[in-house]
């Protein structure tokens, strides 16, 4: 190419680049945030400046003299980017597109498609997201067990056939094409439970061209979790590609204490080559389906397959036995721990936990009692519950961890439905008021690099996640001495406290605490 013309096409591309990244400002602000203190995403002390934004973007940071067309007083508040949570399952977006749940604690773009379940035809499903509108960013993982399911027709405890095995690759690499993140697996949940790793592997080089991430709900996650890591890193090395541990944990106290075992596990595999990270929510308890007190085999063959078990006699005695046997195994000898929090068929029993329903319903808290009352919710179509099982010591110690991303494992909540987990109200302001401020287990900058920069740089989100002249102008306004949390377990429609002001992508969807109705949010594909 002679000099003159690359010369040419190299001023041309400054002059684009230019008009991407720069803004006049003699054409004033859209809005001026003053007086505020920032803390900037990246992990750096905060510092005082403040933020002009100009058509959706961060525009200027420091002494801004001009006025904007929009004031808005920051004294007192910390400035944030707008917080991403990485794992969540608001893949139904749709039925509330204004996403308060999360907005009101502060976070503006959302990962889905976790625990090996999502969308299939993800271009649909980001072009619904253009032209239905929605209040927050969207980014989304393919999953394992809706290709697996899609693919061989059901929950069968067997590996693809050789021509099943090329049609998911297939199904996953238009998903890729398509603007997914990467591929995400849910081995406790059907059909994903049956697959074996070589399944897994194979699906996840077909991400490896786009340079999908793989994110992972192990097998294990109590005393068996050294096992399911050595299948998590056999599938990140084997295929080369990135790897994510969905919400780390030690579930049951035979576990409890290995935190920093676990820990060192993972650096090793880094130090090794891998490039992995993890993320956590703030809680001891989890949440999942019901029917996780049931063990995996009687669903071979899905659900029909396991209510066909409970309805003969004998089988349904050998299934208690089995449950009675895993649950002395896990060192309990009742159900108390699980808590019944959305049960379609009987509401009246969502917020007690099995023995207390048992004790409702048969009139009897004895642990045959129990197991029945399992089995009579697994026969009424299930619902899901939270499980207490984890120890506090060791989510400190996997909060602490620079690699550990803040995601609240939620969905989309309908304000005073059922008996839900209160990390999906207040997850992320539970870190910045107990962790932070109450406990300083972090420190603000680092609380909030992992719930912003951290998660944006390990997913690829391009000009996210920080807030520099230029980015994307989502921003979250906190006040550092009252920001908490006051869902708790039994009452957790309570949102969050002490985050007046949220914006996205420029717009103010949260002001004085308040859902302005803003549709703002836009679909993220891989790479753009």
């Amino acid at each position: 190419m002679p000099l003159k013309n690359a010369m040419k096409k190299f001023f041309l591309a400054g002059l684009l680049l230019c008009d991407i990244l720069c803004f006049d400002s003699a054409a004033g602000f859209d809005l001026v945030i003053r007086h505020g203190r920032v803390v900037d995403g990246t992990g750096n002390p905060a510092f005082f400046a403040d933020v002009g934004v100009k058509s959706g973007r961060i525009a200027a940071i420091g002494v801004i003299t001009e006025k904007g067309r929009q004031e808005m007083d920051a004294a007192g508040l910390i400035v944030a980017p707008g917080f991403i949570d990485v794992h969540t399952h608001a893949d139904d977006i749709f039925q509330q597109p204004l996403a308060e749940n999360f907005l009101r604690m502060g976070v503006t773009t959302l990962v889905v498609g976790n625990c090996g379940g999502s969308k299939l035809d993800l271009d649909r499903y980001f072009s619904d997201i253009a032209a239905k509108k929605v209040s927050v960013n969207i980014a989304t993982l393919i999953g394992h067990n809706t290709v697996r399911e899609k693919v061989m027709g059901g929950d069968f405890d067997r590996a693809p056939t050789p021509a099943e095995l090329a049609q998911m690759k297939s199904v996953v690499d238009r998903a890729m094409r398509d603007g997914a993140v990467g591929l995400s697996t849910g081995l406790i949940y059907l059909p994903g439970t049956f697959s074996r790793t070589e399944e897994i592997v194979e699906l996840a080089r077909s991400i490896k061209p786009y340079d999908g991430i793989y994110v992972s709900h192990m097998r294990h996650e109590d005393s068996n979790i050294f096992e399911a890591l050595d299948e998590f890193t056999r599938v990140t090395r084997e295929a080369e590609v990135r790897g994510e541990v969905s919400h780390i944990k030690l579930g049951g106290e035979p576990s409890w204490g290995q935190a920093d075992k676990v820990l060192t596990y993972l650096e090793k595999c880094r130090a090794g080559g891998l490039d992995i990270t993890q993320d956590l929510y703030a809680y001891t308890a989890s949440s999942t389906t019901l029917r996780k007190l049931i063990p995996d085999e009687a669903f071979d063959g899905g659900d029909a397959k396991c209510n066909t078990l409970l309805a003969d006699s004998e089988q349904r005695k050998k299934l208690a036995e089995k449950i009675k046997e895993r649950l002395q195994k896990r060192g309990r000898t009742d159900f108390s721990y699980a808590v019944i929090a959305a049960y379609k068929h009987d509401p009246t029993l969502n917020g007690l936990n099995i023995v207390e329903a048992a004790k409702k319903l048969h009139g009897s808290d004895s642990l045959d009692a129990q197991v029945e009352t399992i089995f009579e919710i697994q026969q009424h179509g299930s619902g899901s519950g939270v499980f207490h099982g984890m120890n506090e010591e060791d989510m400190e110690k996997f909060m602490r961890h620079p690699n550990t991303m803040i995601a609240s494992d939620s969905g989309l909540y309908e304000f005073g439905q059922g008996v839900p987990h209160p990390r999906g109200y207040g997850n992320n302001a539970r870190v910045l008021g107990r962790y932070v401020r109450e406990l300083k287990v972090l420190r603000l900058e680092d609380a909030v690099r992992k719930m912003t920069s951290l998660p944006a740089n390990t997913f690829h989100f391009k000009q996210r996640g920080e807030l520099r002249e230029g980015n994307w102008a989502d921003i979250t306004l906190f006040d550092p001495e009252k920001i908490s949390d006051p869902a708790i377990y039994g009452k957790p429609h309570q949102y969050a406290e002490g985050i007046p002001c949220v914006l996205v992508n420029g717009v103010v969807t949260i002001q004085d605490s308040r859902h302005t109705g803003a549709k703002a949010g836009v679909g993220l594909r891989n790479g753009r």
